[in-house]
């Protein structure tokens, strides 16, 4: 395994994508991410070159013997079915959150990776970010009576990015590391089609019959930002803990991790507790679409 390489391709050149062309060009001395070799990146619209590397065919991406592995960074709506076509020509893949927008189409994939003896990975730089790291140990031990993750941001196009509970999944990640397992009581969804506004609200109750409550909110312009109110028994926590600004960014932090996988130098444990938070996230996601999109009860 010490010499191993794999070779790498990049499907999608959005944000995403550009940042993972970046970070493979450039591994971090003496990591995992040494170890990973990009070839080239698929994408529909014709870009020729980027940074040197060159822009290859779906199909010879997927016919190359040389490529072991996919970075998938298209639009949620697509990311099932390019998993699907990589892990049934035999390729570990990485691919950014949402992995899919159905939970069953999750649990078939994570099946399929397995059957193929495959790593499937899914980003979740979210809880890589040093604010994150800070919250959760200032959050640790400590006993919730009940919390707010409040999240706005500019509108998103649901046909590509599906859903809020599965575009905005990062959120629901949060609060199932910090708080366990979770179990939805309500959610409901506000929209106004004439200010192309939403507003997605979720109640939760951990195991200990706390409530949880997430909010989705998304209008034209509105700012970018996490508000936070978690009530302990030894007091409440509104703001951040400050953090200071990560030497290894987080794509970067993602590829290590993507890497020592396919070197096989993660634990069982650490798998099955991962493959367990993405997919109870996935399922917790689609109940509470469910939810939302109930015809309302008419009561008489």
């Amino acid at each position: 395994q010490i010499n191993k390489m794999f070779g790498t391709v990049v499907v999608g050149v959005g944000i995403a994508g550009i940042a993972r062309i970046r970070d493979l060009m450039n591994p971090m001395p003496s990591s995992p991410s040494e170890h990973l070799k990009l070839f080239g990146f698929v994408s529909r619209r014709n870009f020729g070159n980027i940074n040197e590397v060159k822009q290859i065919s779906l199909e010879d991406a997927l016919r190359s013997k040389e490529i072991h592995a996919a970075f998938i960074s298209t639009e949620n709506r697509s990311h099932e079915e390019t998993i699907r076509m990589f892990l049934e020509a035999g390729k570990h893949v990485l691919v950014e959150y949402p992995m899919a927008l159905s939970a069953k189409a999750a649990h078939e994939l994570c099946e399929m990776a397995e059957q193929k003896g495959k790593v499937l990975h899914v980003e979740h730089i979210e809880l890589l970010t040093e604010e994150y790291k800070q919250l959760k140990k200032e959050v640790a031990g400590k006993d919730l009576v009940k919390g707010t993750l409040h999240f706005t941001g500019s509108v998103l196009d649901e046909n590509k990015a599906g859903f809020p509970a599965f575009s905005g999944i990062a959120r629901l990640t949060w609060l199932i590391d910090l708080f366990g397992d979770l179990t939805v009581t309500s959610a409901t969804r506000e929209k106004q089609k004439d200010k192309n506004y939403s507003r997605m609200t979720v109640h939760f109750q951990t195991a200990n019959k706390k409530p949880l409550t997430w909010i989705e909110e998304r209008a034209p312009g509105m700012r970018r930002e996490k508000r936070i109110n978690f009530c302990f028994t030894s007091g409440c926590l509104e703001n951040f803990p400050q953090a200071p600004r990560s030497a290894v960014g987080l794509f970067m932090q993602d590829q290590n991790l993507f890497a020592k996988k396919l070197l096989g130098q993660v634990s069982k444990e650490e798998l099955a507790a991962e493959k367990w938070r993405i997919l109870r996230c996935l399922d917790l996601a689609e109940e509470i679409q469910q939810h939302c999109e109930q015809p309302e009860k008419i009561c008489s």
